[in-house]
């Protein structure tokens, strides 16, 4: 793989006229093999909201989105940027390469709520190195609506994320805001992208927060549904093929089994299109499943409070915790090492997967 170091100066009004505090990434999105887009959030002001009877007064801080996107870059290339003459404005990514690898990339999710618990993880995640690109399975925050939570996600994920591309999907507790499509330059609730010879499909499972109407999510869903179709049906070519959601098809918590009836009955079209395995947070621990040779990966343990494991699905079940986690894969060729990894750094869980073109 190719490593060219260019270095991209970023020059804007905001990042350097006034320099204001830059509160959120900078974050890379939307990367390819030959364009990227760098994302940072400054704080312009903080609003103030007092009752008018009297009361606890609230403050959030007033958030200004910036960025730049590159056409032209070269594949598996690594670029290093700086945002601002802060040096919390300096941060590098990597383009997609073209070949199939050796590349890695980790996954998590849910690392909303315990914030010591959220930089715990992220610590831990750090003492392995910086991954190529990050996958996270929704619930990035406990409320993507509330401003003052988005500068607090930034700053703990902030060391990994300026340095590797973020690829997220929607979480319940997202709803489905207008800052996570901002921040993440998100045009649509569900994509796709290539990442040298595997193709990964991103879907909104997260009805609830697609609309109150149930008329209108069941046309969003099978809308949703029609586009993987025929994505993953262009997409056999492929030696790896991965699903991302957040609401798991499977659990081995008891109280949410039979709660994503729509994620189970995808089921056999994951089969259909040769899906190599999916990845899905919503419940707060680790599990794994294998099922008619698609692997099933729960890693929704990234900070949230954890839910136990206490009744694991018969037939399917290879490894379930409740512990905080995050998932790495390491892909040479048509070999991808899977190892789940727990916040202390132990091996929890590892596995390997065997891709291959199904055209």
């Amino acid at each position: 793989m190719r490593r060219l170091f260019l270095f991209l100066l970023l020059t804007s009004a905001a990042a350097f006229a006034a320099d204001p505090k830059i509160v959120g990434g900078p974050v890379v999105v939307n990367v390819t093999a030959r364009t990227a887009t760098v994302v940072w959030i400054v704080q312009t002001d903080q609003m103030t909201l007092r009752p008018g009877a009297g009361g606890a007064t609230k403050t959030a801080p007033s958030l200004h989105m910036e960025k730049t996107t590159f056409t032209g870059l070269q594949p598996g290339t690594r670029y290093e940027y700086n945002v601002s003459a802060q040096e919390a404005g300096k941060g590098s990514f990597q383009t997609s390469p073209t070949a199939g690898g050796p590349y890695r990339f980790v996954v998590y999710g849910d690392t909303r709520t315990r914030h010591d618990v959220h930089r715990h993880v992220m610590d831990t995640l750090l003492k392995h190195g910086i991954p190529d690109f990050v996958v996270h399975t929704g619930d990035l925050v406990e409320n993507g609506n509330d401003s003052a939570l988005w500068p607090i996600f930034f700053d703990i994920e902030g060391e990994l994320l300026r340095h590797t591309a973020f690829f997220p999907v929607l979480g319940n507790h997202e709803r489905n805001s207008r800052n996570y499509y901002e921040f993440f330059q998100m045009e649509t609730p569900y994509y796709s992208f290539n990442w040298g010879n595997a193709h990964f499909v991103m879907i909104n499972s997260d009805l609830a927060n697609v609309s109150a109407s149930p008329s209108v999510q069941q046309t969003f869903w099978a809308e949703q549904t029609r586009w993987m179709e025929e994505d993953l049906g262009k997409n056999q070519a492929a030696d790896f093929r991965f699903l991302v959601a957040h609401h798991p098809p499977y659990t081995a918590v008891r109280s949410r089994q039979g709660n994503n009836p729509l994620m189970t009955a995808l089921v056999p079209l994951l089969e259909k299109y040769h899906v190599s395995a999916g990845f899905f947070g919503h419940d707060h621990n680790y599990q794994h499943y294998l099922q008619n040779g698609i692997h099933y990966i729960v890693t929704g343990g990234g900070g949230a409070p954890l839910y136990d494991v206490d009744k694991p699905p018969r037939g399917i079940t290879v490894k379930v915790m409740t512990t905080e986690n995050f998932v790495t894969l390491n892909v040479d060729g048509k070999v991808a090492r899977i190892e789940a990894i727990d916040a202390e750094g132990k091996t929890i869980d590892q596995f390997e997967l065997h891709g291959g073109a199904k055209n």
